[in-house]
């Protein structure tokens, strides 16, 4: 079975680096010439997000299972553009999309599913319901969607932030967050591979939290106090990082583990956190 990754980034590489013993062949795509060169002798070419090249179409199109890590942009989605005829007409039996929890937009820290409709209130993950809807139309049942929660893991993480002097204990009462610890999403891809079912699943953790309160357990673990608390209202965000804040709901994952097998390594944050930290994170 042959795998080839559009957009070889944090979550995807986690994937292959995990579970690439799974696959006779990995072909994909990166960003740039220098992570090209970081991923020699790795298969993969450098995608602009403008176009392929021809040999990197022709891998794609011979595929069996294709993972596409690629955000869209503002205008036409990079990955369906370049690749989508590629795919659609290829030999790939499976084509596992990352998407994100945004796409449902804000409930008020109202506990939500897979049923419920989608709501996306700006353009970044209207963008994602119009990729989701695209790729839907284009290939059918062999399309899969994964909605991630708030990614983490190995680099990326509230130890790190706190050691580095970045992290920020900011507050708007209420207001949680599902997460997902990146070896988790990993399993989830798998098992959406192995199962080999269309659809569209939420890829969260068993606990959505305040995020505050991720900074403070952290903090607990490395034994240095929390930064203060700071009001959500006066707080400079990115308009990212307000974008987060934007939606409040809590997501339900019953579905992901009973239709995909899923079995979470780190259900909540602490578990996570307690994994990291024993591995040398934030160190």
């Amino acid at each position: 079975m042959n795998l080839f990754v559009i957009g070889l980034g944090y979550t995807a590489q986690r994937f292959v680096d995990l579970h690439g013993r799974a696959f006779a062949r990995i072909t994909g795509t990166v960003r740039s010439a220098d992570k090209r060169a970081r991923l020699a002798p790795a298969d993969v070419a450098v995608f602009d997000g403008t176009s392929a090249a021809a040999d990197t179409l022709a891998k794609a199109a011979a595929a069996d299972v294709v993972l596409i890590s690629v955000p869209p942009g503002s205008g036409e989605d990079p990955s369906l553009t370049a690749f989508g005829e590629a795919i659609t007409m290829g030999r790939a039996r499976r084509v596992v999309y990352l998407s994100t929890v945004g796409v449902y937009g804000d409930h008020q820290g109202a506990w939500i599913d897979e049923d419920t409709p989608l709501a996306p209130e700006h353009d970044r993950v209207q963008a994602r319901v119009r990729v989701e809807d695209d790729w839907r139309g284009r290939i059918g049942d062999r399309l899969t969607v994964l909605r991630l929660g708030g990614i983490y893991g190995p680099g990326r993480n509230a130890l790190v932030e706190l050691r580095a002097g970045r992290a920020r204990r900011i507050v708007k009462p209420g207001q949680v967050f599902n997460r997902i610890h990146v070896d988790d999403a990993a399993a989830a891809i798998l098992g959406a591979i192995r199962r080999d079912r269309g659809g569209a699943w939420n890829i969260v953790d068993d606990e959505p939290a305040p995020p505050q309160d991720v900074i403070a357990y952290a903090a607990s673990l490395m034994g240095v106090p929390p930064p203060p608390e700071l009001p959500f209202d006066s707080a400079e965000l990115s308009p990212m990082a307000k974008s987060f804040y934007a939606s409040n709901r809590r997501i339900r994952n019953i579905r992901a583990k009973q239709e995909l097998g899923l079995v979470f390594a780190y259900p909540t944050y602490r578990a996570g956190l307690d994994a990291l930290w024993a591995a040398g994170e934030g160190r």
